[in-house]
């Protein structure tokens, strides 16, 4: 498995903006799928945004034209840049990554490598 360390969750009111940082110790050029997932108290996990092998970003649809996914391979790090946060964006904030091509079956990822999470906490 892939370490991955996330940083960067806080609280901010609604409106206000987030930039997470998830960081490893491998070649992100390996990393073939990398994504962001949340989890808010009470409900299940919700996939957020992703990076397919072909290097194509895909959202969930509560966060289109808000959050943004993106890598540098160089610093082997992916960020989520986050705006125009509401209370609903509240949730711990995990990446995910994993290191094989065969990571994107039937239009979704596959992950195998899961940071420890950050919290964002979005108030009213």
């Amino acid at each position: 498995h892939v370490q991955l360390v996330e940083s960067g969750g806080g609280s901010v009111q609604a409106g206000g903006s987030l930039n997470l940082s998830c960081a490893t110790s491998y070649d992100t050029r390996a990393l073939f799928c990398m994504g962001w997932f949340r989890q808010a108290p009470g409900k299940e996990r919700e996939g957020v945004a992703h990076f397919s092998p072909a290097g194509n970003d895909f959202y969930a649809d509560s966060v289109k034209g808000r959050f943004t996914i993106s890598k540098n391979n160089a610093e082997r790090t992916l960020y989520l840049r986050m705006k125009g946060l509401t209370p609903e964006d509240t949730a711990v904030y995990y990446c995910a990554a994993h290191p094989s091509l065969d990571c994107w079956r039937g239009g979704s990822p596959i992950y195998d490598s899961w940071g420890q999470g950050t919290q964002v906490t979005v108030s009213s």
